[in-house]
């Protein structure tokens, strides 16, 4: 399970040159918190690069009620790419998490830029092609693992150091002790994270209190034993 690329930044895989000239493609916008930069269903072709803030990456579930978070994307990446090249209305709705700043480029200069640098291209479809197999493991995760699993994976991939993402902050722990990972999410938003109900959600986390692998408090959960949650995570028990 993934809501993080594992693939550089799309702009930061780019050449000093290759940046300067797509940037100079579109405009900058800066959009407020919880702004829908691109909508499920609509039909516009444009692409953001995001150059401050983060985004969620959701789509409606089948029941219509509830909203999956597929991704989470920060500074550097870039968002929109499919409807761009296919022309087909938008997979995902992407909402920024606080105010942001992104560079927003019609889908026409885009695909003529990516015609032009098949270097760049080729950049595009490797992300593509990795978001893609993202996708696959969420899916079979959600068929194959508990809820129990699926939070604790997800836990233990937003508290890495590596994430840098907007939820996961450092607190210190007793002297001595190293520091101690915080999430810092409520628990409809990581209901939305793993595919669950808000209610399962609760039910999982007072029993890795009880087993005091984490502490929960207002919008945070603090991971008191990252190595013993990821055992979890794989499927392993006490």
């Amino acid at each position: 399970m993934g809501l993080l690329d594992n693939e550089p930044a799309f702009a930061q895989a780019l050449t000093a040159q290759e940046y300067e000239s797509v940037m100079a493609l579109g405009g900058r916008v800066r959009y407020p918190a919880d702004a829908h930069l691109l909508t499920e269903g609509d039909r516009s072709s444009h692409v953001v690069i995001v150059l401050r803030g983060w985004v969620t990456v959701s789509v409606v579930t089948d029941r219509g009620a509830t909203r999956l978070i597929l991704g989470l994307r920060g500074p550097g990446q870039l968002l929109g790419e499919m409807a761009a090249l296919d022309a087909h209305p938008r997979s995902a709705t992407v909402r920024a998490l606080g105010p942001m700043e992104g560079q927003v480029i019609s889908g026409d200069a885009f695909r003529r830029f990516l015609t032009l640098h098949p270097r760049v291209s080729g950049l595009v479809i490797r992300q593509l092609t990795s978001r893609l197999r993202s996708a696959d493991q969420e899916r079979s995760a959600l068929a194959s693992l508990t809820v129990l699993q699926r939070l604790a994976s997800r836990l233990t991939e937003l508290s890495r150091p590596r994430a840098a993402g907007p939820y996961a902050a450092p607190a210190s722990g007793p002297a001595g002790s190293p520091s101690i990972a915080v999430v810092q999410l409520a628990q409809d938003e990581l209901a939305a994270t793993i595919g669950a109900t808000r209610e399962a959600v609760a039910k999982a986390l007072r029993l890795l209190r009880t087993q005091k692998l984490v502490r929960t408090g207002n919008r945070m959960v603090e991971i008191l034993d990252p190595a013993l949650l990821a055992l979890l995570a794989d499927g392993h028990r006490e």
